[in-house]
């Protein structure tokens, strides 16, 4: 087992490494090492899953490419340099917003720029905004109800018949993930030294690196088409968090047990697919401008890692499940909160919330966690912060024209690292008081 689980790691960390599709498919040249190396049975991938996020990803992209994102963005801009001085208590709950609404982090990107140059513009350090409001567009995948992760901890919670719904997901994640990002943002407000007082922005404004240019993103010419691209994806989403809260709303088929309500994960593909169609349609977008967007392209790159790694992740767990429970089960069933330091650390392996609850929840779920004991451990899986190489953070540093958003000499001293775990150690420590309350 120790032997599998050494080439598991390899292809995780080569996969991280590769970037891109890198990690997916490194899953699967894992998942083929386990298969026909030592002979584990594969198990069934997570078909439901790639599919739910397919479509999201569809209708998130048809927003973007109607100006549904540009029209969000600038609304953001706007309130920002209304209210300058509050920045850092405004950018994470505008990047938390754009999340939960999207469903995908990488939203985020488009936002990052305006944080920075309100912040300096109104002479904040640009640090304080920026490093709250990545950890803020992290923290929301897990308060998203159609994130792919959210959508994966639906699923496999109801396939094993805890009757789990997504109201009671959304009971214990949004408001535990909220007070985790108000807690990140109020440590980040007297983060580092003020904006004047900076070693490296004085250097830069007397090298001549720096300049004081205003810079504004461009306003939406047609914001008709742009803000039916919204209400249309706000609607479908708001009819799935309906849907998967009240099973009577859903329609009823016969099945070989007898009546049962239509499946979560066919709701969610209909409603999202349903919703693109509505957009390009009465929008008239080009179908094809929405599968060159940032959201798209980043979307379908954690289908493919959700393929490879999640099903090799299973194939092992699976094939190892015996030895596994023996080993910490005892240890796990004292002290469940053990279980969410190995969603953490599995997630910073993984970069991906979706793939580290594929991978690991069925661990959770064989040990006997209670599944509201499972849901307020799910924000530990937002832990990619730990190192400094993710899409968004690196954005964000970049951004910066100040360079008060850095990577620290020792690397892990980076601007992203404490509001990250003050975030995170809150929202679990909340989700846990939530869900003893509900259980």
């Amino acid at each position: 087992m120790l032997i599998q689980l050494a080439f598991v790691l390899v292809a995780i960390i080569v996969g991280a490494r590769l970037g891109g599709i890198g990690l997916g498919v490194l899953g699967g040249m894992g998942l083929a090492v386990l298969t026909f190396g030592f002979g584990l049975e594969p198990t069934s991938p997570p078909i439901d899953v790639m599919l739910m996020i397919v479509a999201v990803i569809a209708a998130a992209g048809c927003m973007q490419a109607a100006g549904g994102l540009d029209l969000m963005v600038k609304a953001a801009e706007k309130l920002l340099r209304k209210n300058p001085q509050k920045i850092t208590l405004l950018s994470p709950l505008v990047t938390y917003f754009f999340t939960f609404i999207a469903g995908t982090g990488h939203v985020a990107y488009s936002v990052l720029p305006v944080i920075s140059e309100v912040a300096t513009e109104t002479k904040i350090r640009p640090e304080r905004p920026l490093g709250i409001a990545v950890i803020a567009s992290q923290q929301a995948i897990t308060a998203s109800p159609i994130s792919a992760a959210t959508v994966a901890l639906l699923s496999m919670l109801g396939d094993k018949g805890f009757n789990i719904t997504l109201i009671d997901i959304l009971m214990i994640s949004i408001p535990s993930t909220l007070a985790g990002v108000l807690a990140g943002a109020l440590y980040s407000m007297r983060v580092g030294k003020e904006l004047a007082d900076d070693p490296e922005y004085i250097r830069r404004l007397a090298s001549g690196e720096f300049d004081n240019t205003r810079r504004e993103t461009t306003d939406v010419e047609n914001k008709r088409p742009a803000m039916l691209s919204i209400i249309i994806f706000v609607m479908a989403t708001v009819g799935i968090i309906l849907f998967g809260s009240i099973e009577s709303l859903r329609p009823v088929f016969m099945t070989d047990g007898g009546e049962a309500p239509l499946n979560m994960a066919y709701i969610i593909e209909i409603l999202m697919l349903s919703a693109a169609a509505f957009i390009l349609l009465l929008t008239k977008t080009d179908g094809l401008k929405a599968t060159q967007g940032s959201v798209f392209l980043a979307g379908m790159q954690a289908v493919v890692a959700i393929f490879g790694i999640a099903w090799m992740g299973d194939t092992f767990i699976a094939g190892n499940m015996a030895e596994l429970k023996g080993s910490i089960e005892h240890f796990v069933t004292e002290m469940p909160w053990l279980f969410g330091l190995a969603l953490f650390f599995m997630s910073i392996l993984l970069f991906s919330q979706a793939a580290t609850v594929r991978a690991l929840l069925p661990l959770g779920i064989a040990l006997g966690i209670s599944p509201y004991t499972l849901i307020a451990l799910f924000p530990a899986v937002n832990g990619y912060f730990f190192i400094p190489n993710y899409p968004t953070i690196v954005a964000a540093i970049n951004f910066d024209r100040t360079g008060t958003t850095r990577i620290g000499k020792y690397i892990l001293n980076h601007s992203f690292m404490v509001p990250g775990l003050i975030a995170t150690i809150t929202s679990v420590s909340l989700g846990l008081l939530l869900a003893r309350l509900v259980w």
